[in-house]
Parts: structure tokens; sequence; C-alpha cells
């Protein structure tokens, strides 16, 4: 019986060795970043506010995250900074972009849908959130694209950020009989939208709600799975992207 009890008294006497060894860890990790804050910092004083630290994928390399989503890499003692992407060679991943694709997620449930129209084609099942600028030339090709794109639910913010005719026609678009119709005139056929007027206070909030979670640029659109796809994919490309977050 004692030679059955061995190995648990070897496990329990191990056990706090394990957690002080643990503890040490987590001071070390703690100072590390404390360093690394405290060294760019002051050195580089007009350096955005540090938001993370934390160790990358290559060893003795650290991610720093400044302004949301921006990410520069530092030595253990923050003496240099690489400004760039870091790729793994072995899966051929970008894992700067992969990990800023992750801070910039936004919960499709937490989109404001009252605040944008829908386009429905097909049956609808797959589900896809646009922000767009009435005069924002790359959101026009991205349209030609979407047209071949089937069984998609499109979820359409106007987004004018480009001045004031954008406004000004993205309160005629919203305010039309049939917005989407209107929207696709104007994207596809270059058909002025016609006078209109309602309430838009919508337009303002998704121009405040884009300020809060850095849309900077349009088109922006936004996966169910919550990932963010900047800028006008063609048609295959999005596909893809649809079938995968589905």
């Amino acid at each position: 019986m004692t030679h059955l009890l061995r190995p648990r008294l070897r496990a329990a006497a191990l056990a706090p060795l394990a957690a002080a060894l643990l503890g040490l860890l987590g001071i070390t990790a703690h100072a590390q970043e404390a360093t690394i804050r405290k060294n760019l910092s002051e050195r580089l004083p007009n350096l955005p506010k540090i938001e993370e630290v934390r160790k990358s994928a290559m060893p003795g390399l650290y991610e720093v995250r400044v302004n949301h989503s921006e990410l520069l890499y530092t030595d253990a003692q923050g003496d240099f900074v690489l400004q760039g992407e870091l790729i793994n060679t072995q899966t051929r991943s970008n894992l700067t972009e992969e990990r800023q694709n992750k801070l910039s997620a936004v919960d499709f449930q937490q989109l404001p849908l009252k605040d944008a129209f829908t386009i429905v084609r097909g049956n609808g099942q797959r589900k896809l959130a646009i922000f767009e600028d009435p005069n924002c030339g790359f959101c026009k090709r991205f349209e030609k694209d979407l047209t071949k794109i089937s069984n998609v639910t499109l979820h359409i913010f106007l987004y004018p950020i480009l001045g004031q005719d954008s406004t000004t026609k993205s309160q005629h678009i919203w305010c039309a009989k049939n917005p989407g119709k209107a929207f696709e005139d104007w994207m596809l056929r270059n058909i002025t939208p016609p006078s209109a007027s309602c309430d838009t206070s919508a337009l303002q909030r998704n121009v405040a709600f884009g300020r809060k979670y850095r849309i900077t640029g349009t088109p922006t659109s936004f996966l169910v799975d919550g990932t963010r796809v900047p800028g006008a994919l063609g048609a295959d490309k999005l596909e893809a992207l649809l079938n995968a977050a589905h």
C-alpha cells in the first residue's frame, strides 16, 4: 500500500513548489511589462498611450499595442522598436494581421441594425453588414462585386464621411420610399437619388458608432462572426469569407 501512496505524496510535496514557480513567472512577466512601458514612454514621448504589452509568437519579441489595434514590437528592455508585420514562415500566416482582426472585431449582435436598411438576395441565409459612403469610389466597385453574391442579406449602414455632398446623398437615400433601390440606383447605375426628407438622426448615430469602433474608411464590412473586413474585396474572396463565417 505504501508504494501506491508515494506518487501522491511526491505530487503533494511538489504542489507548493509548482505554485511558487508560477507565481515567480507571473512576477517576472509583470516586471518585464513594467520595464518596457517605462522605457518606451520615457524615450518616445510622442508614442501614444500603451494599452497592452504581451509576448509575441517570436521568442524575445514583445507586442506593444497602442491606439486600440495598432501594433509595435520591441525587445525585453524596450531598447529597440519595430513597426511592420510579423510573418510566420512555417504557416505563411500574417500574425500581425490576425491579431489586428481580433482586436477590431465587432459583435454582430451589437450592430445597430435599426439604423441600416436591408437588401436581400436569394434566400438571404448569409449576412453581411457594410458601412458605405455614397461618394466612395471603392464602395461603388464593391457594390458591383456584391451583385455576383447570392443568398445573402446585406445590412447597409450609410456612413457619410467624405463631405457635405455625401451627407446630402445619404439623407435622400435614407428617406427614399425604398432606400435599397435608391442606393443601388446611385451606386450601380449612377442615378442621383431624388430629394426626400425625414428623420435622419440614424446617419449621425452611424458616424458616432464608426468613430467609437474606429471605422476609418469605406467600405468596411462585418461578418456574423464579428470579423472586420476593410476595403473592397473581390467577389471570390468575399464568397469564401461568407462561407467560413456562416
